[in-house]
């Protein structure tokens, strides 16, 4: 019984699996939006105990979600550990928390953990083979989109500098920080325009910044691609339906069939 739920909770590309995380997946979708409408202050306030139920409904939900995960891992410990296991564990703890703390002197506490319930949004991305791709892909480029940030990081700091320079405090650029900051805003393309040029030389280096913003953005674009192309053809396929999975597949997510190696 344990070498089976455990094959159904962890074991994704099952077909029992892939139907277990469908209705968990539902299960934290409507979690989510049952905390971002009661936070609507007509509706909350108007309804508090019906959501406090509804809340304590799906607390309960997740909390047998995560004994089952406890129970049947192998390595309990290294679970509650893991990255996924802090997710799931915050994903119920608000709830207790709040419980343990009631009262108006502590009303900003209970709010505060009660908000940290949207952190279940965060248990999605294990229920995607396609958000595993892009993690795959992430952590393929992450060197070299290390090594171009630091890039970015050294433009922006002399564009600062040089606006610093150019500029000066009449024009809003007080330190460097300041000038950095703006360097930030121009060259995301966000522009808020609460610091700008009035020189001719500072117009032109805004201009310069500009132009420098579009292939910025355009760079780890490309290289994020390139690694989802990669990843995405790392595909096996299954010999009892011929469906496409992961490399890693232990057993077909259409049919449950065991992958050949």
């Amino acid at each position: 019984m344990r070498a089976r739920i455990y094959q159904i909770i962890f074991e994704t590309d099952t077909k029992a699996g892939r139907l277990f995380d469908v209705i968990l997946l539902w299960l934290i979708l409507l979690s989510v939006g049952v905390v971002i409408i009661e936070s609507i202050p007509e509706v909350g306030h108007a309804y508090p105990k019906t959501f406090h139920f509804i809340e304590l409904i799906f607390t309960v939900l997740f909390s047998i979600e995560y004994l089952l995960r406890l129970w049947s891992s192998p390595k309990p410990f290294r679970y509650i550990k893991s990255g996924w296991g802090l997710i799931d564990l915050f994903s119920i703890l608000p709830t207790y928390l709040s419980i343990i703390f009631p009262g108006y002197h502590y009303l900003l506490v209970v709010r505060i953990f009660r908000l940290l319930r949207v952190f279940r949004i965060l248990k999605l991305v294990r229920f995607s083979q396609e958000s595993q791709i892009l993690i795959k892909a992430m952590k393929a480029s992450s060197y070299k989109i290390g090594v171009f940030l630091f890039t970015v990081l050294t433009t922006i700091t002399l564009l600062g500098t040089m606006m610093y320079v150019v500029e000066g405090s009449e024009s809003g650029y007080t330190s460097i920080p300041q000038s950095i900051y703006w360097a930030i805003v121009t060259v995301t393309t966000v522009g808020y325009g609460d610091v700008v040029p009035l020189t001719v030389v500072g117009k032109i280096l805004s201009s310069i910044s500009m132009i420098i913003g579009y292939a910025i953005i355009a760079v780890p674009t490309g290289i994020i691609t390139v690694e989802l192309s990669k990843s995405s053809k790392e595909q096996s396929t299954c010999s009892a339906c011929e469906s496409q999975n992961s490399q890693d597949a232990n057993y077909c997510n259409n049919c449950g069939a065991k992958m050949e190696g």
